[in-house]
C-alpha cells in the first residue's frame, strides 16, 4: 500500500503543473526599429525637384542587400530602417538630386524568426510576428507531438550578451491556468519528451 501511494504522488509531481516563473508582461521593444535582414521588404519614397516624388517596393535579397534607383546597391542587413533611409537621402544628395527628400517604411518583416524544436509536429524556424505568444508559435510548428512534456516548455532568450531559459507550462497556459507568455525574435523553443 505504502508503495502504491508514493507511485501516485511521484506521478503526481511528474504531472505537475510548474508556477509561473515567467515573465508575463509582453517584451519591450519596438519592431520598427530592430534591424532589418534577408527577405524584408520596404517602401521607399522619394521627394525631388519641386514636388516630385518617386514610390518603389524592394525586398532585401538573401545577402541584406537591395538595388535603388540613380545609387545602386544599398546593404540594408543588420541597420535599422532610419539609418538605411538616411544612408538612401546622403547617396541620392551627392550629385544625383537636388535636396532630395526620403520616406522608408516596413511594409513586410520576414527576416525575424523563432526556432521551435524537440516534441512537435514539424521542428524548425517559424516566422516571428509582433505579440506571437508560445501557444501561437506551438500552433505553427503543426503542435505537440504524442510524447511532449506540454507543461515543461524551455524557452532560451538571448538578452545582450547573456542568456535566459524560460520554463513554460504550455498546457496551462492554453487553457487559461497560467498567465500568456510572449516570444520575441530569435527566441528558442524546445518541447521535451516524456519519460513514461
Amino acid at each position: 500500500m505504502r508503495v502504491l501511494v508514493l507511485f501516485v504522488l511521484t506521478l503526481a509531481a511528474c504531472q505537475g503543473v510548474p508556477p509561473a516563473n515567467y515573465p508575463s508582461v509582453p517584451p519591450d521593444f519596438d519592431v520598427t526599429k530592430l534591424a532589418l535582414g534577408p527577405g524584408d521588404k520596404v517602401e521607399l519614397t522619394l521627394y525631388y525637384g519641386g514636388g516630385k516624388e518617386s514610390k518603389a517596393t524592394y525586398t532585401l535579397d538573401s545577402s541584406g542587400q537591395m538595388e535603388v534607383q540613380y545609387i545602386g546597391t544599398v546593404d540594408a542587413a543588420g541597420k535599422d530602417p532610419s539609418k538605411v533611409r538616411d544612408e538612401i537621402q546622403t547617396r541620392l544628395a551627392d550629385g544625383y538630386l537636388v535636396n532630395p527628400g526620403v520616406s522608408l517604411s516596413v511594409a513586410e518583416r520576414n527576416s525575424l524568426k523563432c526556432a521551435v524544436f524537440g516534441q512537435v509536429a514539424h521542428s524548425g524556424t517559424i516566422k516571428f510576428t509582433p505579440h506571437m505568444t508560445i501557444v501561437e508559435a506551438i500552433a505553427q510548428s503543426g503542435g505537440f507531438a504524442p510524447l511532449a512534456k506540454k507543461n515543461f516548455v524551455q524557452v532560451t532568450r538571448t538578452i545582450g550578451q547573456r542568456k535566459e531559459t524560460y520554463e513554460l507550462p504550455v498546457e496551462a497556459i492554453g487553457e487559461g491556468k497560467r498567465p500568456n507568455f510572449e516570444l520575441m525574435p530569435g527566441d528558442q523553443v524546445f518541447v521535451p519528451e516524456r519519460t513514461f
